[in-house]
């Protein structure tokens, strides 16, 4: 498997969990959702708001790319967060509308780039200015790394607040393949 092949299997796993994630929140209500349950985020909602914050700032940076310019089009147009734990929705159902949007981008984009794109480097400024060079696919890694340890979080909150998401593992979406 190409490692362009391994992300859009990522790009697929991420709207599959989150299409879980926000299922199993959506029976919760505001209450229970806002409750401060001593996560890094405080809440199943802050900890929601915070991987779309951070799958905002990336998609950002991964717009400068030159392969990235078109398919990211929409999602520079954003508003750029102001902090790592700012609150873009506090409506549930506009966080879901929003999250759900973003993991079409994200798999649009996936599917456009090449295994040339992803051996390239990328130029940032991470949150506290500090500039990096680093390269590409290893950031895209890192993006879906990142939502996937934030998801695990959200998990164990949505468990605590008892609701069940089901099977997290990447493996029940890795297809079968035979030996040739």
């Amino acid at each position: 498997m190409s490692l362009k092949e391994h992300f859009t299997l990522l790009a697929a796993y991420n709207q599959s969990m989150n299409t879980k994630v926000y299922e199993a929140a959506s029976r919760l209500d505001t209450k229970e959702l806002t409750e401060d349950r001593g996560a890094f985020f405080g809440s199943i909602l802050g900890t929601l708001n915070h991987i779309l914050v951070g799958d905002i700032i990336w998609l950002k940076r991964f717009s400068t790319h030159p392969s990235c310019m078109s398919s990211l089009r929409e999602v520079v147009n954003l508003p750029n967060p102001s902090s790592l734990d700012q609150i873009l929705f506090e409506d549930f159902t506009a966080l879901s509308e929003q999250r759900a949007w973003l993991d079409c981008q994200i798999i649009c984009w996936i599917d456009e780039l090449t295994e040339t794109d992803l051996d390239r480097f990328i130029s940032y400024h991470n949150s506290k200015s500090v500039p990096a060079n680093k390269r590409f696919s290893s950031l895209v890694l890192h993006l879906f790394n990142h939502q996937t340890h934030h998801r695990g979080q959200v998990s164990a909150l949505l468990s605590q607040a008892g609701e069940d998401i089901g099977v997290t593992d990447l493996l029940a979406l890795i297809p079968e393949e035979t030996r040739v």
